[in-house]
């Protein structure tokens, strides 16, 4: 059985609600289970005061204690015939300690829970009857492409219960990379879980990350190869022009300095190695400059 209520709290019995909702707030942050873990002395007064506070915090419960109509426990003391008594012998408490009475809960929810039930030592928080402090982290992967991941980009994404969310890829981005937003997650009582994105690179079509340079092809014309000039690169942060060399053969590399991947906070360069390659249909002027070439200069590849 509970005790008087307003010697739980340390308060007279002539006591304001807002001086019994400031002791119970400087008990609760003494006794709170989460600061006392594996204090039972302490877990019985936190339960005793959260009862306490119960009855005195809700007007029409303090009244009928006030008048000898119920006891601390807040049952009825007689036979019933009390329009608006406690019913029944429930006692407000926290978490496993009971579920409170409306009234009780009305009365907690006033109060500033981040605050009073903010995560000792980081423990959840507990409320009256239920959870009462953060909620849950959820959890997502988001595929990303590379030149995403390089410079930077606002993808959405979408969770199994239809939100969706807008998330903003940061320059240099990894994959593996988690990356939380606060506030996104599960609701909780004092406040919602984080979301967190763990961001996947997807494999690219051109380009092959190797630490942190790029590794591409570079198809090139036989004329380009022959005579050099300007041909189009492309690059993640898109294409660029680049001088292929006079006399240029396949397995050439041009290098494009910083414009390959991150790691580390640098960034590498792009290695295009040159293909030669020849039109799917040989043109004619083509065919019979190569075999007057054969015929005049012949020359065998690898050899001088």
């Amino acid at each position: 059985m509970a005790g008087d209520p307003y010697k739980e709290l340390g308060v007279a019995r002539g006591a304001s609600a807002a001086e019994i909702k400031a002791a119970f707030r400087k008990l609760a942050k003494e006794l709170h289970p989460d600061k006392n873990p594996g204090d039972a002395r302490a877990e019985e007064r936190f339960k005793r005061a959260s009862a306490a506070f119960d009855i005195l915090s809700d007007p029409e419960k303090k009244a009928q204690f006030d008048a000898g109509r119920i006891d601390a426990d807040g049952q009825q003391k007689y036979g019933g015939g009390y329009g608006g008594g406690s019913s029944g012998g429930t006692t407000g408490g926290f978490g496993g300690f009971g579920a409170g009475g409306p009234g009780g809960r009305a009365a907690f929810e006033d109060l500033d829970l981040e605050e009073l039930f903010g995560r000792f030592g980081g423990g959840a928080a507990r409320g009256p009857g239920r959870g009462m402090g953060r909620g849950q982290d959820v959890r997502a992967t988001l595929e990303i492409s590379l030149e995403d991941s390089i410079v930077g980009a606002t993808r959405r994404i979408q969770f199994s219960d239809g939100r969706t969310l807008d998330v903003t890829i940061p320059r240099g981005a990894a994959s593996g990379q988690t990356i939380r937003l606060r506030g996104q997650g599960a609701p909780g009582r004092t406040e919602a879980g984080d979301a967190l994105i763990e961001l996947r690179i997807a494999v690219h079509p051109v380009f092959k990350v190797d630490g942190t340079d790029l590794i591409m092809d570079l198809p090139i014309s036989v004329p380009d190869a022959v005579l050099g000039g300007k041909v189009e690169c492309p690059t993640p942060d898109g294409p660029v022009s680049v001088t292929v060399p006079k006399g240029a053969n396949s397995g050439q590399t041009l290098r494009l300095k910083g414009k390959g991947a991150y790691a580390g906070g640098s960034r590498g360069d792009l290695k295009a190695r040159l293909i030669v390659t020849l039109p799917e249909t040989v043109d004619p002027i083509l065919q019979r400059i190569a075999e007057d070439w054969r015929k005049s200069r012949p020359y065998r590849p690898g050899k001088s």
